[in-house]
């Protein structure tokens, strides 16, 4: 039990590195928390700094995402396979390593707390969990966009839809899976919250060379 937590709590701290206040830093102290919504991660990288600079943001942040499944195998390699926990424990690593690894995205330790919604290291994530999985994930997420225009909301769609297609797959080991896609649904739901809102107030701005519907 205690190598299982030490491994989650690294794996929190990994993803506690964000992508774009880490090359904000490299470009000399930009915190894009400032501009535009204020939020952490890719989408608003793209907005306010450029292409080249979420890029970079967008790897970092899918890189942690699937470095954080593969602690548990180099635990047990450090260990000599003499890690100590159940069977069944072990069947859930990798599952809770990628979920501590978003969490820490959203609430970074080393930022103040103060980080990106999560969708890029969900894609990490499910690249280093079950792969299969990226494709009705991505897929849903650009039929959403292309005809809604909004990111935000074909955010949630997408990771509402995870949950579903772990159960239509039978994606393996099952229950690790299933538990792992309904946290993401519910954690990165919530992270999404402020676009609802925006959403509902007429405010929220929309994806417009996605947008395939736009007027």
């Amino acid at each position: 039990m205690i190598g299982w937590l030490a491994v989650v709590v690294s794996a929190y701290l990994l993803g506690s590195v964000n992508g774009s206040l880490l090359v904000g830093r490299l470009r000399g102290g930009v915190d894009i928390r400032d501009p535009g919504s204020g939020n952490a991660g890719g989408t608003n990288a793209l907005r306010t700094q450029g292409g080249r600079f979420a890029l970079a943001v967008i790897v970092i942040d899918i890189g942690k995402g699937w470095i954080a499944t593969r602690l548990p195998v180099l635990a047990e390699l450090a260990s000599g396979g003499r890690g100590g926990d159940g069977a069944v424990l072990q069947l859930w690593w990798p599952a809770s390593c990628a979920f501590a690894a978003i969490l820490g995205h959203v609430y970074p330790l080393w930022h103040g707390f103060r980080g990106g919604k999560g969708a890029a290291t969900v894609v990490g994530a499910l690249a280093g969990l079950a792969p299969v999985l990226l494709l009705p994930l991505i897929g849903t997420w650009l039929a959403c966009v292309m005809l809604s225009g909004f990111v935000g909301l074909a955010t949630i769609v997408s990771v509402v839809v995870l949950p579903v297609a772990v159960g239509i797959l039978g994606s393996q080991p099952f229950f690790p899976l299933l538990g792992f896609a309904l946290a993401v649904a519910a954690f990165v739901s919530f992270t999404h919250r402020g676009n609802v809102s925006r959403m509902r107030a007429g405010t929220e701005p929309r994806a417009r060379r996605l947008w395939l519907l736009r007027p």
